[in-house]
């Protein structure tokens, strides 16, 4: 699970500059406003929504902006629909792909995507080419700065945590996908400083790369991240500590 808890690492990094936060702050809007169309727009009573608004202020997305992503999810404010889809499909040298997309043109999607691999040596494949290959699971970030280990892994454990795990300055707290909602509460109400929560798609086995390889693969990874309508890549490539630095 190294590879993809850093590969979370490097995307919040990366959104740094303007630019970058503009990009970041659409795909949370995007987010939020499917939450709120989903199940309604009181996050006390939606935590899915609850959840994708305290990523977004985790990313300091301004209140207006998270606002007008929940209004719009709920139908007060005009705005375009996304629908959620899936894509799977393969890197160079094995490395399974599983794109998470919220799109208002499916059809766009799939091409583009479809593009964007091809033309660097991948490819899409069909649906469940490659998704029994990951789990869905919950997993909450926690600054190791912020947060005492033994405290953080204490409220874990005690709400019903999988895992627990301590690298490059964050906690990684693992759960299952029914129990992500419950303890990621629980962690909360015990004042645990979470900097990111979601459930992601973590892979069974790992694909391990490095040099030149390595290179080829995270050009990849950036650039479906880089698709205004791809929310999240997941991957089970794990590289060298040279090679994810090197991002």
């Amino acid at each position: 699970m190294a590879g993809h808890s850093k590969w979370s690492k490097i995307k919040r990094q990366k959104a740094v500059t303007d630019k970058a936060k503009g990009k970041l702050f659409s795909k949370l809007g995007r987010e939020i406003a499917v939450a709120a169309r989903e199940g309604g727009g009181d996050p006390d009573f939606n935590p899915r929504l609850r959840t994708a608004i305290d990523n977004a202020k985790g990313q300091r997305m301004p209140a207006e902006n998270i606002d007008r992503a929940v209004r719009r999810g709920t139908g007060d404010l005009p705005g375009t629909t996304f629908e959620e889809v899936t894509h799977e499909g393969y890197a160079p040298r094995g490395v399974a792909l599983f794109l998470e997309c919220l799109t208002d043109n499916p059809r766009r999607t799939l091409a583009e995507l479809r593009h964007l691999l091809d033309k660097r040596g991948g490819n899409l494949g069909q649906s469940g080419s490659v998704a029994w290959m990951f789990e869905r699971k919950g997993q909450i970030f926690v600054p190791a700065e912020r947060g005492d280990e033994d405290t953080t892994l204490d409220a874990a454990l005690e709400a019903g945590a999988e895992n627990f795990e301590s690298e490059d300055g964050m906690y990684l707290v693992t759960t299952t996908a029914a129990d992500f909602h419950d303890v990621l509460a629980s962690m909360r109400g015990a004042g645990i400083p979470v900097a990111e929560a979601d459930l992601a798609m973590v892979p069974n086995n790992t694909v391990r790369l490095a040099g030149r390889e390595a290179e080829k693969i995270l050009g990849i990874l950036e650039a479906l991240d880089e698709h205004d309508d791809v929310l999240k890549v997941n991957t089970n490539v794990d590289l060298e500590d040279a090679d994810w630095e090197a991002v």
